[in-house]
């Protein structure tokens, strides 16, 4: 799925092409908008993890636990491969344009045959459609997964453009055919909604409200006091300063996770980076072994080409075990917290030296310790409330399930 020639090849008809005169546009190509349905893009396949040992190898991490950053770039690998089968390859190009949620829903305590699968859920005729997955432990031939198999659902949202102008195009409406159909194109209704809705919160556009304000000051004179010697305030031994939590990572993008176009690294990478950059933070600030809860709305903004320079920057920016209480549920059980781990991108142009944000990923993982978050300056005051509004709208609605996934 991701690759069609090998890269060398690629690079060398790139050089010949710049080298000549400018190429002729390519004719138009007429493409089905036929409606469709949802199990003309369905797609399954099976990771025997639990028979091939060395398959496995590629998958296991240093606990013994399934490595969810691989997962996740199967993923996205297999939402391209249902976009496609929606789309047809002719005169088409399709990304990942966000990833909607990533969520657990059972755990997975042993090693075992995993089914992934998923199918084009929305689609109204427009340049996008949400591709919903999941991840499951493989049934018995002949046999239906059940509830209690599955691993993960996710959802994302893919967008077509024309390949010569890399402009959005038209693709197939979905249609609905039964009424569990109609559930899931309600759902991705409610999901485009939900992204909606949490743009509209960003700080950018909508201030600090009266109830947050007042949560700010109490934060801001509470870590005064902290810093006072004429006050008995102290710190306490499960508070840390937000800016103590942040740790960085930098790579180059080299050709082998490219997508299928070549020059450009594909989605499931920057989902497996940028997981394990957050897992990291929350375990180096917990030290303990932090579960995987959630992965918020996330939105690509833009590509990353291969050669360039990737720049991410992981901080603990919310807990629900509040410094000051401000009133909200607390998902976790007493002696443990969940933490909202923000991730921020940024690529790097190494030819002109131009950086443009990639994307912001907030993941949500419960740690076995209460962790308090303090702020310092008004960036990381912006940065824990849009976190907590991110946790109130989104994170915090996930039902807590007993055990994890660990990676």
């Amino acid at each position: 799925m991701r690759t069609r020639v090998p890269f060398i090849e690629a690079f060398k008809k790139q050089q010949d092409e710049t080298s000549k005169s400018p190429p002729v546009p390519a004719e138009k190509v007429e493409r089905d908008l036929a409606p469709k349905t949802m199990s003309d893009s369905y797609t399954k396949i099976i990771l025997p993890l639990a028979r091939d040992p060395w398959l496995l190898d590629s998958y296991i991490n240093s606990s013994g636990h399934i490595r969810l950053g691989t997962i996740f770039m199967d993923l996205d690998a297999l939402a391209g491969v249902v976009s496609y089968k929606h789309t047809g390859d002719a005169g088409v190009m399709t990304v990942t344009a966000a990833v909607d949620r990533i969520t657990l829903a059972h755990p997975l305590n042993e090693i075992c045959d995993l089914e992934l699968s998923g199918k084009v859920t929305f689609a109204t005729g427009r340049s996008s459609m949400e591709v919903s997955l999941q991840v499951a432990k493989a049934p018995e031939e002949g046999k239906e997964v059940q509830d209690s198999d599955i691993l993960m659902t996710c959802a994302f949202t893919m967008v077509s453009l024309d390949p010569a102008t890399k402009k959005p195009v038209a693709i197939a409406p979905l249609k609905a055919t039964s009424p569990a159909e109609e559930r899931l194109f309600a759902q991705g209704q409610a999901n485009y909604d939900l992204k909606k809705s949490l743009a509209s919160q960003a700080l950018r556009k909508q201030t600090p409200n009266d109830e947050e304000s007042d949560l700010i000051h109490a934060l801001w004179l509470a870590q005064l006091d902290y810093r006072d010697p004429s006050t008995s305030a102290r710190k306490p031994s499960d508070a840390v300063y937000m800016s103590s939590t942040t740790i960085h990572s930098v790579q180059i993008m080299q050709p082998q996770f490219r997508n299928r176009h070549n020059f450009m690294i594909f989605g499931g990478f920057l989902l497996k980076s940028t997981f394990e950059l957050a897992f990291t933070c929350a375990s180096a600030t917990s030290h303990t072994r932090p579960t995987f809860i959630a992965l918020d709305p996330s939105t690509f903004l833009h590509p990353v080409p291969v050669g360039s320079v990737l720049y991410l920057t992981a901080t603990v920016a919310y807990s629900d075990s509040p410094l000051v209480p401000a009133g909200e549920a607390k998902a976790s059980p007493k002696g443990s917290s969940r933490i909202q781990i923000r991730v921020d991108s940024k690529v790097r142009d190494i030819e002109h030296g131009v950086t443009k944000p990639t994307g912001t990923f907030s993941y949500t993982f419960e740690v076995k310790k209460e962790i308090k978050v303090i702020p310092e300056t008004y960036a990381q005051y912006m940065l824990f409330l849009d976190a907590r509004r991110k946790y109130q709208l989104s994170g915090g609605m996930v039902e807590r399930k007993k055990g994890g996934v660990m990676e």
